[in-house]
């Protein structure tokens, strides 16, 4: 059974909260800088670009290094219907769903690879 939306992203933003206050005070300040989207699925332009309909999770902008090099500014985006899917409906599960993907796109905006986050876990 899917919780509401409402639900959902009140999990969702406790998690990121919790995780962000659990990041060393130089990262934490740093990381709170990216705004942080909830959105249910990707859409329909970001199936287009390639995304699959089930991505948990994804990066956009400038990573950190590059800021002021790429036109748009660091955003990370968590689709938390497909994490819910993902974590097999039990809430717990969820949170530490979102909490993986919230810290594997953080990665990304610190410049870490897909391999790199994969060797801390954060797959």
């Amino acid at each position: 059974m899917q919780p509401c939306w409402q639900r959902l992203k009140q999990l969702a933003e406790e998690e990121v909260e919790a995780t962000l206050n659990a990041l060393p005070q130089p990262l934490q300040a740093r990381a709170r800088e990216v705004p942080v989207t909830f959105e249910r699925r990707p859409n329909r332009a970001l199936q287009e670009e390639g995304f699959a309909p089930d991505t948990l999770g994804m990066f956009t902008g400038a990573a950190f290094a590059e800021e002021g090099l790429v036109p748009l500014p660091p955003q990370i985006l968590l689709f938390l219907l497909n994490l819910w899917e993902f974590a097999g409906g039990d809430e717990e599960v969820y949170r530490e769903e979102v909490r993986t993907t919230y810290l594997h796109e953080l990665g990304h905006y610190l410049g870490l690879s897909e391999d790199e986050l994969t060797e801390r876990g954060l797959e």
